[in-house]
């Protein structure tokens, strides 16, 4: 990585191919007022203590020849990007682990700063593995990097190491929120901004949709769910009302279930009931009465949080000495959790924090990308082994 205060160019200098462009095309350009062919100041969290010299990938070898792919095709923007670089310190040689690869957002930007390494990537939606798979090819084979792009949950990271005799890596990425193109789309029904089947699965080969959750749970179990996973002190209320319901005809769409839920809870926007709000900055306006609903569902439908707790135990040993990790996390029930789990492992002597506090969004950050004001980062070193002494006699 590049000393302090060393700057980073924007390097398409061609009509058309604007910084504007770049940032939809899910890269990072640095700077107020960057130009393309303008060289700007990188600017990192004070937690970070650092600027990096950072390439501006594209997905083509010569982003300069064709047109950039335009938000739509991407999808996506990766949260944090910077930051996320700044604290993986990646170099030449290196192997990096990003087990949600997503569109390929963060795998674009870390490809070129290890020339001659290896890139494993791990996702368990098939069409956003497909996806990555083929924009990062070009761009590995152009900085000779090796590429692995695997189908699979990262809760079976380590067995997937195994197979291919990786006994570990020197950085490894977890982003934990869900793809821009995936959240938009109403056949997964992951949202109800837009009415959809309710299925909300990741994998939709693996797994029961959410209606079935939602239409075989019995009420108490439906209660505890949306009270654990969705944080929301409705739930009875909301588990009632969906019984309710579905005793006339099964709910199998998201407006259907977000309606049932706004009964539930007091309407559009939560007017009528304040305790289906969230607590803090967000209490004033509110939010939807069923975005805690759709939120427990989701982490439930795709063993979220299963997924997450078998990663942080695999932690810090998935890494070589001296290797970092860095988490994305989106919600409190994420975040405490490796909080918690990096915690440990220092005060186990394993590892030790890179942040004492989460790295998060700054605000042209949270402009241009408003889902990226809800994600923290966190960081997490691996010590060197320790030698081991034989035992006095």
């Amino acid at each position: 990585m590049a000393s302090r205060g060393e700057r980073i160019k924007v390097h398409c200098a061609k009509p058309g191919h604007t910084p504007k462009a770049a940032v939809q095309a899910g890269m990072k350009v640095y700077g107020p007022r960057a130009a393309p062919g303008q060289t700007t100041r990188t600017k990192t969290p004070i937690s970070l203590r650092s600027s990096i010299r950072v390439h501006v990938p594209a997905p083509d070898p010569d982003p300069c020849d064709s047109p950039l792919p335009d938000a739509e095709t991407i999808g996506h923007a990766p949260v944090l990007l910077s930051e996320t670089l700044a604290l993986l310190a990646p170099g030449p040689g290196q192997t990096v682990l990003d087990v949600t690869l997503g569109r390929g957002g963060h795998a674009a930007a870390l490809v070129p700063l290890i020339p001659g390494g290896r890139l494993i990537g791990l996702d368990t939606d098939p069409t956003n593995a497909d996806f990555a798979r083929r924009r990062l090819e070009p761009l590995a084979q152009q900085h000779g990097v090796a590429l692995d792009v695997i189908h699979a949950n990262f809760a079976g990271v380590r067995s997937e190491l195994q197979k291919r005799d990786v006994v570990g890596v020197d950085a490894l990425l977890a982003d934990l929120g869900f793809a821009s193109n995936q959240m938009d789309d109403p056949q997964r029904g992951l949202a109800f901004r837009f009415d959809g089947p309710l299925d909300m699965r990741l994998d939709p080969t693996r797994g029961r949709p959410a209606s079935e959750w939602v239409n075989t749970l019995s009420e108490t179990a439906l209660a505890d769910l949306i009270y654990t996973l969705g944080e929301d002190r409705a739930s009875r209320r909301i588990a009632r009302k969906i019984v309710e319901r579905r005793s006339v005809s099964p709910i199998e769409t998201t407006e259907e279930l977000a309606r049932t839920v706004r009964a539930a809870a007091g309407g559009p926007g939560g007017r009528g009931d304040r305790r289906s709000r969230p607590s803090g900055a967000n209490s004033s306006r509110g939010i939807d009465p069923a975005t805690r609903t759709f939120m427990a569902l989701r982490i439930a439908v795709n063993a979220e949080l299963d997924a997450l707790d078998a990663l942080l135990q695999a932690l810090p040993d998935l890494l070589l000495p001296g290797g970092r990790a860095g988490i994305i996390s989106f919600h409190s029930l994420e975040d405490r959790r490796v909080k918690q789990r990096f915690l440990q492992a220092q005060q186990d002597d394993t590892a030790q924090r890179l942040t004492r506090k989460p790295v998060i969004a700054g605000p042209a950050e949270t402009a241009e990308n408003p889902r990226s004001r809800s994600a923290k980062l966190r960081g997490l070193q691996r010590l060197a082994d320790r030698p081991q002494h034989p035992a006095r006699a």
